[in-house]
């Protein structure tokens, strides 16, 4: 294929690309120009119910992430290098809460961790409740964004290359020293993508939260579910600001990770100069 060929080829497919690119992007940038340009948005934010959920939707997502982390590592390293009985069923399990209703999610866990659930009716009479607690955000977040840090983490972890854990291996590094110094590293991209997509997803929850742990003011209401009760009381300049808010944090969070991706990019190729 000649050059002027190609670049015949390349222009239909760039054009769909920006196109694609401007529908996915057009209904966020509508949504913030609005908050921005009718005042909402810095008349809104600094309200103590949006401060409030803002505070307590990055705390839970932060400790989200952590319970995400302890428990998605060592299942995804698990299901990306055992092959055992089972493990098929175990990814099927894993990946159900992505393709649940996030409000199906909320009453499984409300079925299970209730007052009256499985595991809940043992715990109530030991003093412990879960429902409508801080506890109860956690979980509900924890639940439906664990299995995007799990799925990325399996496919980071089956790339990386087993001879070089064998040769590590071969030079007298431990499984230990192996796993922190050989695979995670080589894994890290991966890794760090997994944890971007869920971050992400547990900072948008509504359904299983609002399912689980309620919509109370202060102690349970999140950033979205703030943008929901405002809408639902029809005001929805506040309820506009605070999904602005919401989209712009988010939108931080993933140019930070960004940037340090480019970072860590031009770090290894100064390195190789």
């Amino acid at each position: 294929m000649t050059a002027t060929r190609r670049d015949h080829v390349r222009w239909p497919v760039r054009a769909l690309a920006v196109l694609a690119g401007l529908a996915l992007a057009l209904p966020v940038v509508a949504l913030v120009v609005r908050a921005v340009l009718d005042g909402s948005l810095f008349a809104v934010a600094g309200l103590p119910v949006v401060l409030d959920a803002l505070a307590l939707s990055l705390v839970t997502t932060a400790v989200s992430l952590v319970f995400t982390v302890v428990i998605g590592l060592p299942l995804a390293f698990a299901l990306a290098r055992r092959s055992f009985r089972g493990s098929a069923l175990l990814e099927t399990f894993v990946d159900l809460p992505i393709v649940l209703p996030p409000s199906v999610a909320g009453l499984a866990l409300l079925l299970l961790l209730g007052r009256r659930g499985l595991i809940g009716e043992p715990l109530s009479v030991l003093g412990v409740e879960l429902p409508f607690t801080i506890a109860a955000v956690v979980i509900a977040q924890t639940f439906v964004s664990a299995p995007f840090f799990i799925r990325s983490a399996r496919t980071g972890f089956a790339s990386v290359p087993a001879d070089l854990e064998d040769a590590a291996r071969a030079d007298g590094a431990s499984e230990r020293a192996v796993f922190g110094r050989i695979t995670v590293p080589l894994a890290s991209a991966a890794l760090a993508a997994g944890l971007v997509m869920s971050w992400a997803r547990a900072l948008g929850e509504f359904g299983a939260t609002i399912m689980f742990a309620g919509n109370v003011a202060g102690r349970t209401q999140t950033l979205p579910l703030v943008v929901y009760g405002e809408f639902q009381g029809g005001n929805l300049d506040a309820s506009v600001a605070a999904a602005s808010i919401l989209v712009l944090a988010a939108f931080g969070v993933l140019v930070a990770v960004r940037i340090l991706h480019w970072g860590r990019v031009l770090d290894v190729r100064g390195g190789m100069g």
